[in-house]
């Protein structure tokens, strides 16, 4: 059999992360059939230890109904995509995931924190930047609240917790204390916090940022180079509003809009078992509809996930083998492959170009 018509029997086994063909999603790395077993290389461009077995599966089943004896690998090399322009990749970190909701309320730390911990459970080394200085929330989400070393004066080490970097403005002040800064202050603070963290090696970083469309967000989004935002909100009509509004600053300023999130979409009764749409229903699928980016996914009003979240144990880590945390990792994979499909960064390979004198 051919190279080609080997390559047609993959694109036939659809990732069931990018929705796509392995062809049609860029993961077909190699096909050698020149010996008598075929072997075939599989590369994926986002973290999904626990697809690559059931993956695999699929592409020897697929084989296997044609009449085609192979080897196959399937392994995960994350790259780097590009920001907006005018900006270059951060050093240290390939990719910068901002997670954003247009109004407070909604869940989005909470989304954020256990995003980062699954991106990290499926196999990547990633940060999570607290962007909201007014309320930051990440120190006690993940159990952590240690000063950041400062070895060298100018630049700060973060602190790590559950495999993850970690640095927020929450490590600097007294919890008890309230930020009493104007916006200018609040952007300087944002950048001193992203541009003077020793990231090392990361495949993410996971920005949790403020609610809103000001002066941060602003910062945020047109000096920092974010690779993609995903949009947090809740179900109901007023949550969604303002949610577009974030989704729509994201659009102005070249940052791509990897998917929305549901938060607290449906409650179920702990003594009867009645399901309830506390929050109505259909806000995430309007937004979809409306400006043509996927549902990563829906997550349910679930008492569990705000007391594992206030206990500093997010539910990706309390719960790991729970329905819950299953949602949390499956969002987590569709987000890194709606990234994974956004052009590459090559900035890092280009030569550095030195003025010789004449």
């Amino acid at each position: 059999m051919t190279k080609d018509q080997i390559e047609k029997i993959l694109n036939s086994v659809t990732d069931p992360n990018t929705g796509k063909g392995l062809g049609d999603s860029g993961e077909i790395a190699g096909i050698d059939a020149s010996e008598r077993k075929t072997r075939i290389e599989i590369r994926l461009d986002y973290p999904a230890k626990t697809q690559i077995g059931p993956l695999r599966g699929s592409i020897l089943k697929a084989l296997a109904e044609n009449g085609i004896e192979a080897e196959v690998e399937v392994e995960q090399r994350i790259r780097a995509h590009k920001v907006q322009p005018l900006l270059r990749v951060l050093p240290g970190v390939k990719n910068i995931i901002a997670v954003s909701s247009g109004k407070g309320g909604v869940g989005k730390s909470t989304i954020a924190a256990n995003l980062a911990l699954a991106l990290s459970a499926e196999g990547a080394r990633v940060g999570m930047l607290d962007a909201d200085i007014y309320g930051p929330s990440q120190p006690a989400m993940l159990g952590v609240n240690a000063i950041p070393a400062c070895e060298d004066g100018k630049t700060m080490t973060p602190n790590t917790a559950y495999g993850l970097q970690v640095n927020s403005i929450g490590f600097l002040i007294n919890p008890e204390d309230p930020v009493i800064w104007r916006g200018p202050m609040v952007s300087s603070a944002l950048q001193q916090l992203l541009f003077q963290t020793r990231w090392s090696d990361l495949d993410y970083l996971v920005v949790d940022m403020p609610p809103g469309t000001g002066d941060v967000q602003l910062t945020l989004t047109q000096q920092v180079p974010v690779t993609g935002a995903v949009v947090v909100t809740t179900p109901q009509e007023i949550a969604t509003l303002d949610a577009r509004k974030g989704l729509m600053m994201f659009r102005k300023v070249n940052v791509p809009v990897l998917g929305v999130v549901e938060n607290m979409a449906l409650f179920r009764c702990p003594h009867c078992g009645h399901l309830e749409r506390i929050f109505g229903e259909g806000g995430a699928k309007r937004l979809s509809e409306q400006y043509d980016v996927p549902i990563l996914g829906s997550l349910p009003l679930d008492p569990a996930i705000r007391q594992e979240a206030d206990s500093g144990r997010p539910t990706v880590i309390a719960e790991p083998e729970s329905e819950t945390a299953g949602l949390f990792l499956s969002i987590a994979r569709k987000a890194a492959a709606a990234l994974s499909q956004l052009p590459v960064d090559h900035s890092a390979s280009l030569p550095k170009i030195k003025p010789v004198k004449a």
